[in-house]
């Protein structure tokens, strides 16, 4: 009989991302599923193939969730920490995949991102593990762009500056950010076309910025025509936690020997879905620019190099290319005057896709077909 599948959180930005990814590849033909809500109990469930409900189910509900053969979560932290451990101390033996962060560094646990790491995620089921969590996203996305380095063990270290989007930061960010463009056009749509000089436009518009977030924005300084170099919470040694992942999460990705350096700065703009990264890279030894090309081209068929001239850079090379998409496209690859060995490189990739669903949905193909 068929794996039953239960999905919570379907409804979130993330969830909603992976239910569309997994009608769009027919994975639903694999399995049976059922969909539980967190507030809607007995609401509609998607129409999707081999679904076995006809009402949502309670999320909350341990005697249902441990019937399930597989649970896919991207709910998010505080109900992973609850219902996860529930489930555990009641025996359940199924297998759990969620994109929230709480498990990730946990011994029990494998972050999955297959292209890199389906060897340690075929030998972890084999050795029993049952939990699978979705990587950080800037991280995923690091590692599908120069996962060819990484697999011929060429990094000695990276420095990296993140320019991430608002869809890290959840759904509300992404309305924040359009709230506010909405809001800054009421104040400064009168006065266009120019009939104020270019500077008088630009106090209103940065004064409508810094007047509005006390009334349309819940964080303490608006984000359109600006950036934030501060991603998540205050570590002991100056660094965010977002930028202490970097390194932590890669190296248990690639169950490294030898820990791989890597530490930067993240920073958040007013993009809508795509993370953007530079990278300055300090290799173990000399290669040529056409072999480090060659390398980061040939590790996965969704990287895509783009040739380091003003018309292929602007046109291919930015988030509203790559929005949607799961292509990965590095560019800017040249050899840094500092030293032969160092290189730099800059990449952008979907936030929401190989940023956060699409491992997951990867990873429930790789259990159904194993189990």
């Amino acid at each position: 009989m068929k794996k039953l599948v239960g999905f919570i959180g379907w409804r979130g930005m993330v969830g909603s991302v992976l239910l569309d990814s997994l009608q769009k590849n027919n994975d639903f033909i694999g399995f049976r599923s059922v969909f539980f809500t967190t507030s809607q109990l007995c609401g509609t469930p998607p129409h999707v193939t081999n679904s076995i409900a006809t009402r949502l189910e309670d999320a909350y509900n341990i005697e249902y969730l441990i019937t399930l053969d597989i649970i896919v979560s991207c709910q998010g932290e505080r109900y992973t920490t609850q219902v996860y451990t529930k489930l555990k101390k009641n025996g359940w033996k199924g297998y759990w995949i969620d994109a929230s962060s709480y498990l990730r560094m946990h011994d029990d646990s494998i972050i999955v991102l297959d292209p890199v790491n389906l060897k340690s995620i075929q030998l972890g089921i084999e050795q029993g593990v049952k939990t699978f969590v979705g990587g950080n996203c800037t991280v995923s996305l690091m590692l599908m762009a120069l996962g060819g380095l990484f697999k011929n063990h060429l990094v000695d270290w990276i420095s990296v500056s993140t320019y991430q989007s608002v869809s890290g930061s959840g759904s509300q960010g992404m309305l924040n950010l359009i709230k506010q463009i909405e809001h800054v056009y009421q104040n400064i749509s009168p006065h266009l076309p120019l009939s104020k000089s270019i500077l008088d436009v630009e106090k209103i518009f940065t004064g409508s910025l810094n007047n509005m977030y006390n009334s349309v924005h819940n964080s303490k300084i608006p984000i359109l025509g600006n950036l934030i170099p501060w991603i998540d919470v205050s570590m002991k040694n100056g660094q965010t936690k977002e930028e202490w992942k970097g390194s932590a999460e890669t190296n248990k990705i690639l169950n490294s020997k030898k820990n791989i350096l890597i530490d930067g700065t993240c920073v958040r703009i007013p993009v809508l879905r795509c993370h953007s990264q530079s990278f300055t890279i300090k290799l173990n030894r000399d290669i040529s620019i056409r072999e480090f090309e060659s390398l980061i081209s040939s590790h996965n068929p969704w990287v895509k190099v783009i040739d380091n001239n003003f018309n292929s850079v602007t046109a291919q090379l930015n988030p509203l290319r790559v929005s949607g998409t799961l292509d990965i496209p590095v560019g800017r690859i040249k050899k840094l005057n500092i030293g032969k060995k160092y290189f730099s490189a800059f990449s952008v990739g979907d936030q929401l896709l190989w940023g956060a669903a699409e491992p997951l949905r990867r990873m429930l193909n790789i259990l159904i077909n194993s189990l």
